[in-house]
């Protein structure tokens, strides 16, 4: 039988960067990786099921493709180490469920209103907008890359309306946060906790243009609360890897405005004005197969 150390599963054309960071962190370290995507599919999970390969640890950037089910239930069913694993990031990934967790933890969050789906109460009772101030944020419970997200939202009129593109999904109201100003930018952070280790980054909440936090800035700003912050929320939703938005507002108050993203954006600055830095996105890989090896070591 064939032992890899490492399965990465993917299918997004634009993940094909991430996995050849993930392909050169293994080669660096003389791991075996195998590479599970819609041209082998058949043949890796007839492979598994049949006896013929196995592996150790499983990065599945596939969770919302039925058709890796079978490979994400071969390392369930066989005690397999899986990074992320599906459950925590459904349970995690929903929005109104963070909210409550955060808030539990200690954590400072948006003034924040929930609703129940459209669905299970299609008329919604008496709100009380004013805490919210005159222009509020509108989001959808689950899902990602701002999808579903309605800015500068002032009535109840424009909830309704909202509320009908997502039926089954609760619907957040949050107070619009604004970010200090500093050295000329917003300071607003999307930080990257992946293994233990949390990468903080400037990131624009309209262009979603991210640049690299340096040494000197992280001193002066005191960034290191950044770091406490995302260390506390990887307490309360258990995934080893993961993004978090933190604005810093003119208050001087760290506020974590969106929660938990999973399924990260991969895509890298070089080849997309919206993506990751290279380097961020390099160290991200690295630290994945580095947990993969550690865990090997123990």
């Amino acid at each position: 039988m064939q032992s890899f150390d490492l399965c990465l599963s993917w299918y997004w054309l634009y993940d094909c960067d991430f996995a050849h960071f993930i392909e050169e962190a293994c080669a660096a370290r003389q791991l075996a990786l195998l590479q599970v995507t819609p041209a082998n599919l058949l043949q890796v999970t007839t492979d598994l099921y049949s006896g013929n390969i196995t592996f150790h640890a499983l990065l599945d950037r596939a969770a919302d493709d039925p058709r890796f089910e079978p490979i994400r239930r071969f390392a369930l069913e066989t005690g397999k180490r899986r990074i992320n694993p599906v459950e925590l990031s459904r349970w995690s990934e929903d929005k109104a469920t963070m909210h409550l967790e955060l808030i539990q933890a200690g954590l400072q969050t948006p003034y924040t209103i929930i609703l129940a789906p459209f669905v299970a109460q299609p008329v919604l009772p008496p709100i009380n907008l004013a805490p919210l101030g005159s222009c509020f944020v509108l989001k959808p419970a689950v899902g990602g890359g701002g999808e579903g997200v309605r800015m500068n939202i002032s009535s109840l009129q424009e909830i309704q309306t909202a509320r009908l593109e997502f039926p089954e999904q609760k619907y957040l109201i949050q107070e619009q946060m604004e970010a200090a100003i500093v050295g000329g930018r917003q300071a607003w952070f999307r930080i990257f906790h992946v293994a233990g280790v949390d990468i903080p980054c400037w990131w624009h909440p309209v262009t979603h243009v991210y640049s690299v936090v340096t040494r000197e800035q992280d001193l002066q700003l005191g960034l290191g609360a950044l770091r406490d912050i995302a260390a506390r929320i990887a307490q309360v939703c258990k995934l080893d890897w993961f993004s978090t938005e933190i604005v810093l507002t003119s208050c001087g108050r760290f506020v974590v405005v969106d929660y938990v993203n999973d399924g990260i954006d991969t895509r890298i600055q070089s080849k997309a004005t919206d993506g990751a830095p290279d380097a961020v996105m390099r160290e991200v890989a690295d630290r994945l197969v580095g947990l993969v090896v550690r865990e090997a070591t123990v």
